[in-house]
Formats: structure tokens, sequence, C-alpha cells
């Protein structure tokens, strides 16, 4: 192996030796034969501790139900013998650039088998285009007041050499024939150029990009001006920016909050509104035989609360089925209350939102919570004048409160009330609100 090492070194060519094969790298595979009718003897593996193979066998040497099988190569990896053929030849050889046009020549190593062929990375070598101009077409179209021709000459031959690097062309810009120009200069002169071109002529040399860019000049110089004056910030005035900053952003959430607050605001003035169109007439409020401890109950004059469905007719493209929704402030228990009395009705909850079915369904559910809350108030009346019963009843002992049959939720009134006389049912029904105030009024 040394040997073979020290003669590549010296490239003394030695022996070829044989090609590389997989016996040749791990080794020959092992057969072992045994003769027919011989019994089988377990040998123990070439590697394996004696331990480790007595404890694959019993006192009766029986043979295990599960024996490891073995490759014949024992257990160690024979290292790879990869000296078995001569490595591949190497060269000092020229070679030229095709990318090039001064057809230099360079040497580098290269393979043998490699002698011939082109330069590979000569296909990285991307020119960019650059287009040219004949003396009439400068003379009608190009023309320009603040360059000369010889300018413009001399920024083309730029171009091609640096390859619109405008940042070394303007270094490489020769001050002591020329004007000086800055870059932008040097951008609108080249790319106005090439407007002008693409209009008169349709040739090689005028990429899409060129025929569409177009560069703003005045833009650029502005916008490096802004970046100076925002580099040239000192610290204070940067520290000062940032507290403005941070006061615009207080600023603009406390205008968020006080918009919110004069929503919400809106919205209660307006709620308040529709109920007090739909508030009932006041009436003698009613004196209590008893201010003992009762539960506050509410009475028929309190406040009926309607709903007040959303408006979106200037809030752009909304769905019709938005102005079904019921709005929040109506409450789980009342929508809950909504949605039961649709399900005896038979009404789908989530009807088709033509444009009249909204309307219809809208009123529909508004006259539900009415019915809602004078269902409410009247089981607040009928325990209101039960409790006044009672009380009545435990103030005078041996005396019966008679409650009128009209103020009976439901039932007969003959069977609600055994000791109604027969002929009151006889006389006319008076109002349930004069019947109301006669029950609590002090006379009784």
């Amino acid at each position: 192996q040394t040997m073979g090492d020290i003669r590549d070194i010296l490239e003394i060519d030695r022996q070829q030796g044989p090609d590389i094969t997989k016996e040749a790298i791990i080794g020959p595979e092992r057969k072992f034969r045994r003769q027919l009718g011989a019994p089988k003897v377990s040998r123990r593996p070439e590697g394996m501790a004696r331990e480790v193979f007595a404890l694959l066998y019993n006192d009766k040497k029986d043979v295990p139900p599960l024996f490891p099988t073995d490759t014949g190569q024992g257990y160690k990896n024979t290292k790879a013998n990869l000296s078995m053929k001569s490595v591949r030849p190497w060269k000092w050889m020229p070679f030229t650039n095709t990318a090039r046009s001064d057809n230099a020549v360079f040497h580098h190593w290269r393979r043998v088998s490699d002698e011939g062929k082109e330069y590979p990375f000569a296909r990285f070598n991307k020119k960019v285009q650059i287009p040219t101009y004949s003396d009439s077409e400068y003379a009608s179209y190009l023309a320009n007041d603040s360059w000369t021709r010889a300018e413009t000459d001399h920024l083309f031959d730029l171009c091609r050499r640096f390859d619109l690097r405008f940042g070394i062309m303007a270094d490489r810009w020769e001050q002591s024939k020329f004007s000086k120009r800055s870059i932008e200069d040097l951008k609108e002169r080249y790319y106005g150029i090439c407007s002008a071109l693409a209009k008169i002529k349709t040739g090689q040399g005028l990429t899409p990009e060129m025929r569409n860019y177009v560069f703003d000049a005045e833009h650029e110089r502005k916008r490096k001006e802004q970046l100076a004056r925002l580099y040239s910030r000192t610290k204070e005035q940067v520290q000062e920016e940032q507290m403005l900053q941070n006061e615009l952003r207080k600023i603009e959430a406390r205008k968020k909050e006080r918009d919110k607050k004069q929503d919400l605001q809106k919205l209660i003035t307006a709620v308040d509104s529709q109920a007090g169109e739909m508030r009932r007439p006041g009436r003698v409020p009613k004196r209590r035989l008893a201010p003992a401890t009762r539960p506050k109950m509410d009475s028929l004059s309190g406040e009926i609360t309607s709903i007040k469905f959303p408006d979106l007719k200037g809030s752009g493209v909304y769905l019709r089925s938005q102005r079904m929704k019921l709005p929040a402030n109506i409450g789980q228990k009342k929508i809950k209350a909504i949605e039961q009395l649709l399900v005896e009705m038979n009404i789908e909850a989530n009807p088709t939102p033509t444009e009249e079915i909204c309307q219809h369904f809208n009123e529909l559910r508004s006259d539900l919570l009415l019915l809602h809350e004078l269902r409410t108030a009247m089981s607040s009346c009928e325990f209101e004048l039960q409790s006044l019963r009672h009380q009545y009843e435990a103030c005078n002992p041996g005396k019966t409160l008679v409650i009128p049959p009209e103020l009976c939720s439901g039932g007969d009134p003959a069977t609600s009330n055994p000791d109604i006389n027969p002929a009151a049912k006889e006389s006319p029904a008076p109002n349930k609100m004069e019947i109301i105030d006669v029950v609590g009024s002090p006379q009784t």
C-alpha cells in the first residue's frame, strides 16, 4: 500500500491490479459442506464469546427454536481495500475562455479524459444587450441640448464595458473632458435613448424590459435626498420622533374608544326612544297591604322591549339574511322564547331571505317578543294578586278575598273560584286595569 502511494507521488506507473470486486473488499464467502447423513454439529461462530454461545443450549444439547444465522464472515468488519485500481490521472494543461475576446491562454489542472473540451464556466458569461444608433437616428430623435454627441457615445461605451453597473460608470466618468454627471443623470439619458429607439425601430438589442421601463429621475433624486436626511438625524431627533409616534398611537386609541362609546350611546338612545313609544299609559299605583318582604316582580307599567334590527343600507354589499339576525342586546332567554314560539307555530327559524319575507319575519318576531313580554307581565300580576289574597286572608281570619274571573289566565271563571256569586257571571265584565286598581285600593 505504501509503495503504491509512493509510486503515485513520483508518477511511476505500477502494475495494473485486478478490478475491485465484492470478494476483494470483504473477503471470500466461506462455504461449509457437510456429509449426508452426518449429525449436525453446532459450532461456536467465530468472534462469539463462549459464555454467550453457552446460553443458546441447555443440558440436553437441544437446538433452540430460533437459532441466529451467520454469514460465515465473522463479527468484525473487514476494511475495504480500495487501492486495487490506479487513480485517474490529472494534467497541467492550457485552456482558453470562449467568453473572452482577447484569446488569452491560461493553465489549470484538469483530468486527462477532459482534455480538449470547452471551458465549463464559459456558459455563465451573460452579456447585456446594449442598443446602437446611427448618425441619422441621433440627429433626428436622440439629440439633447444638455448632452453632446461625445458624452452620449462615452456613456454607451461605459454601458458596454461595465454591463450597466451605473455606480461604476459614474466613477469612471471622465470629468476632465465632460461635465460632471450623477448616477441619475446617466440613467435618465440611457433609458431615454432606449425608449426613443424602441419607438422608431424594432431590432435586436432592445429587450422587453427596456421598452417598458420608464426611469423617473426626479423621483430618484428626491428619494435619495430623503434618505440622506433620514440618516443624518441626531439622537435627539430620533427620540423625539419615537415620542411623537407613541403619542399618535395613544391619540388613535382614545379616538377609537370615544367612537365606540358614542356608537353605544346612540344605540341606547334609539332603543329607549322606541321603547318609550310603546310604553303603556300610566295608572294609579297600587298600595300594598303589608310592606313585608315579597319577591319583586315586573309591573304592567314597565317598558316593553322591542327588537331593533340592524340597518345595513349604507354599509356596502351585504347578505339579505343579515337583516334577519337578532341583535345581541335582546338576551338569550328572550331569543329562546322566540324560537320556542316559532316552533309552536311550525315556522322555520331561518326562512328564505327574500325582501318580503325579511320584513314580515322581523315584524312577526317583534310581535312574538311583545307577546312574551305580556305573558311575563300577566304572570307577575297573577302572582301579585295571589300574594295579596293570602295577605288579606292572613290579616282578616274568616274572610275570603274574591278574585274576579276576568283576572284568571285560563279555565272557566266559574270553576276557577267557587266563591263567585252566580249573579256576577251575568254582570258585564269591567276593564282589567280597573279591576286591578280596585283590588289594590284602600277600601278593600
